[in-house]
């Protein structure tokens, strides 16, 4: 694939994945739980013929093949899968989306504890940007009650981060058969605390139909795409591209929700996109300079 190819798909991919805000959004009244099981349904069945087709196997050769790093990998990604969608319950879906655009960072910070990589003076500036710029729309989250939600949207960050410092570690060519584990451990989540917390797993047809969609396109479709252009594009790039959701996803809640963003939120998100920004093109810069 040439790289301008590349950028495209990655770019479609986290187009798709800027939706998941909205559709959770236009729910009639799923629980959360409710979206976690029917979400996963839509999730694994797209991801796992993915697999299948990318990887020319046949379905049993998929799972046969499973190691311990997709079993970890699938462990994050059930975290952070179940904690966004709780996080777009309480808070707004821009807070949501700006946090976690902090998961670069993180993995920064991670990846100097796990694998001893030392951050670069650069890397230790965009920490600390981030670090404000979460605390700003934290600080806007106690003062309308949103502190809940956007701590639900911290903890994704740090379950993302955690996949992608499992994944450098495990020098895997892809994660695909982690994502495939990560809908599946979220799903049994959501059906068993459907079962026994809330007690029910009736859903109205318009809700059983999002949620489909929001698994298989919305999330499904955009790692896919992201993951199967990613080898073609710097790393470094690709922290940029996909931050294309972060940006599209409060739009749309606006656009079609009228669902505005506050003051805290829009400055507090705008400060950790710069970081994210100085951490991804000065590493572009000195790969192309050196090289």
């Amino acid at each position: 694939m040439k790289k301008s190819s590349a950028v495209l798909t990655i770019l479609l991919g986290a187009t798709f994945m800027s939706f998941n805000g909205v559709l959770i959004r236009v729910l009639e009244s799923a629980t959360g739980f409710q979206v976690l099981f029917y979400r996963s349904i839509g999730l694994s069945l797209f991801v796992l013929l993915f697999i299948s087709l990318k990887r020319r196997v046949p379905f049993t050769k998929v799972f046969s093949d499973i190691d311990k790093w997709d079993i970890l990998v699938g462990v994050c990604l059930g975290f952070a899968f179940s904690s966004y969608v709780f996080s777009i319950f309480y808070t707004s879906v821009a807070s949501t989306l700006f946090i976690l655009s902090t998961t670069p960072i993180i993995a920064a910070f991670l990846s100097w504890l796990a694998l001893s990589e030392r951050p670069s003076l650069i890397v230790v500036v965009a920490m600390l940007l981030s670090l404000v710029g979460v605390l700003v729309m934290v600080k806007e989250g106690f003062s309308v009650g949103k502190s809940w939600g956007n701590s639900l949207a911290l903890i994704s960050a740090v379950s993302f981060a955690a996949m992608l410092v499992l994944t450098r570690r495990s020098y895997k060519a892809d994660i695909l058969s982690g994502t495939l584990l990560g809908g599946f451990f979220s799903g049994a989540f959501g059906l068993f605390a459907s079962i026994f917390i809330s007690q029910n797993l009736s859903v109205s047809s318009f809700d059983f139909f999002v949620m489909l969609v929001m698994g298989a396109f919305a999330i499904g479709l955009g790692i896919s795409l992201v993951t199967l252009a990613a080898p073609f594009v710097p790393s470094a790039e690709v922290s940029i591209l996909v931050l294309l959701e972060s940006v599209l996803g409060p739009l749309w809640v606006w656009f079609f929700l009228n669902e505005t963003i506050s003051g805290g939120e829009l400055v507090g998100g705008l400060i950790i996109l710069l970081s994210v920004c100085m951490l991804s093109y000065p590493t572009s810069w000195r790969k192309k300079t050196f090289r």
